[in-house]
């Protein structure tokens, strides 16, 4: 059975989702842009009969609070020490990792941090390598060396409708997409200071690739069992950031599969089956 909850941290109200039996193993599972908590809406009862699984929305996203960016640092260092404390006030501090897009940088930031809270990883088009990095990396490149308001502002159309819905068709088989979550996105696109949050984060996700020589290393020191898999025609995480994490961590197993950057809205019993495989 799934439960919706909300708790309150650092003066934020946190929702997240909670599935499973709090005996069994936990695992945290961490969103993307620009979705919250429910794209994990298949995957959850596919894992629930072997996981304890907790999947909040980040502050700005989803049901949880998104104060203005005036009064909240949209920065991947502040939504990662908002989601530590979301797992200290809950007392999670023994779990697997499930980390997709945004998720990737908060949930290795975390591992670096806590590296002895961490069970087992799975990476689902969640990039830490240069490898990775899709053509259009590059222009937000230019973005970030030579910041202007107009370069700022172009970045509006990231959140557009016909963008969204192009993340998640794009590289998928004809009619497989629901269209719930890509609509969902689209209406949380219309609350109050989106714009500016997700644009400020934006922004910020180049310091990101700044650390990916550390999530590397943290990989080499510590050798987590890794589950890499990726939908293989993402054209925003190319799949040889899937396969990048053989060099790093030798516990790693990479499946690719016939799908684009959401991979769980067509692949999740796929997906949900080889977690439970490979976490045996």
């Amino acid at each position: 059975m799934m439960t919706y909850q909300t708790i309150e941290v650092d003066g934020l109200s946190i929702f997240y989702r909670e599935a499973g039996d709090r005996n069994k193993p936990t695992m945290l599972l961490l969103h993307g842009f620009p979705s919250a908590s429910h794209m994990f809406r298949d995957l959850m009862p596919a894992l629930a009969d072997r996981f304890h699984l907790i999947a909040p929305d980040f502050p700005g996203f989803g049901q949880s609070s998104a104060p203005s960016h005036d009064d909240f640092s949209y920065t991947f260092d502040h939504l990662t020490a908002v989601t530590t404390d979301f797992l200290q006030a809950l007392n999670l501090t023994q779990f697997y990792l499930y980390v997709f897009d945004y998720g990737a940088p908060i949930g290795f930031r975390i591992a670096m941090a806590h590296p002895d809270w961490i069970e087992g990883i799975v990476s689902q088009n969640g990039n830490i390598y240069q490898e990775g990095l899709g053509p259009k990396w590059a222009t937000r490149q230019d973005f970030w060396d030579h910041p202007t308001t107009a370069k700022r502002d172009s970045y509006r159309s990231a959140f557009a409708p016909k963008t969204i819905i192009g993340q998640y068709t794009f590289g998928t088989q004809p009619n497989r997409v629901s269209p719930d979550g890509y609509l969902l996105d689209i209406a949380y696109t219309q609350s109050a200071g989106y714009a500016e949050r997700q644009l400020d984060l934006i922004y910020d996700y180049q310091n990101n690739i700044k650390l990916y020589p550390k999530f590397q290393a943290y990989l080499r020191a510590h050798q987590p069992k890794l589950l890499a898999v990726w939908g293989k025609n993402d054209p925003s995480f190319i799949y040889p950031g899937a396969e990048a994490f053989k060099r790093d961590d030798q516990n790693t197993d990479v499946e690719l599969v016939d799908s684009g950057h959401f991979a769980l809205e067509t692949h999740a019993v796929v997906i949900a089956a080889m977690i439970k495989n490979y976490f045996e």
